[in-house]
């Protein structure tokens, strides 16, 4: 028998039952920003002390078509303020790292490889590029560290690189969700002229997304899931 979990698997039929709760407006808007979703950018965030910041990048990675976050959690566990990121907590795939025994970062690290990422810590120590020149030629994750001391030194010793945005005042850095838009802003600005095969989703990410995103609209999706497969399986 079919269990609720198979659902998270591609289902035209759950699809169609679900799609009749939604709008043609709504279902219009999410086939919009479905076409401009991708994974060729991330970011990460590490041990973010202020959660309230963390939600302010949430919201501005959804606003540039970023589907993924990443959180590495050491000392600070992080939770979604509603409030900051209006929404966008929805819409986004949110990744946590914690690992008591061994290196949360390590975990993170990895699985952006496996995935062909080439990772590169936010900081103005020497031998950083400006964000200006980075060219996003390949998949690429950025990492933000926390608001008193920025990436970890564990981090800097793992990364391919390190990046920065040139500063013309005596503030030696931009509040995380600034720095993060700014940097996002430049990758996206760029990344248009390479033509990226694999820039946006493809058919089968799209799909499992309309399915989470549905289900995240509809009232009492649960109860729809029930009924669904009530009728599926008689």
């Amino acid at each position: 028998m079919e269990t609720l979990n198979q659902l998270e698997t591609i289902d035209q039929g759950w699809l169609d039952y679900l799609s009749q709760y939604i709008t043609d407006h709504k279902k219009s808007v999410m086939e919009k920003v479905l076409a401009q979703r991708t994974r060729f950018l991330t970011v990460v965030l590490e041990d973010i002390f202020k959660p309230h910041n963390a939600s302010a990048v949430l919201r501005t990675c959804d606003c540039f078509g970023i589907q993924d976050v990443h959180v590495i959690e050491k000392v600070n566990q992080y939770k979604v303020n509603p409030f900051v990121t209006r929404g966008a907590s929805q819409w986004i795939d949110l990744h946590k790292y914690y690992n008591k025994e061994g290196s949360a970062v390590q975990d993170c690290f990895s699985s952006l490889k496996a995935n062909g990422y080439k990772i590169y810590g936010t900081s103005p120590l020497p031998g950083s590029i400006s964000i200006h020149d980075l060219e996003p030629d390949e998949k690429i994750a950025l990492v933000f560290g926390n608001e008193h001391e920025g990436i970890s030194e564990e981090v800097r010793e793992n990364v391919d690189g390190l990046v920065h945005i040139p500063m013309l005042g005596f503030t030696e850095s931009f509040n995380i969700s600034v720095a993060a838009s700014i940097s996002l802003y430049e990758l996206v600005k760029k990344v248009e002229k390479y033509n990226h095969p694999d820039f946006f989703l493809t058919d089968d990410e799209k799909q499992l997304l309309r399915m989470k995103w549905y289900k995240s609209v509809v009232k009492r999706a649960d109860l729809h899931e029930k009924a669904y497969l009530q009728s599926k399986n008689r």
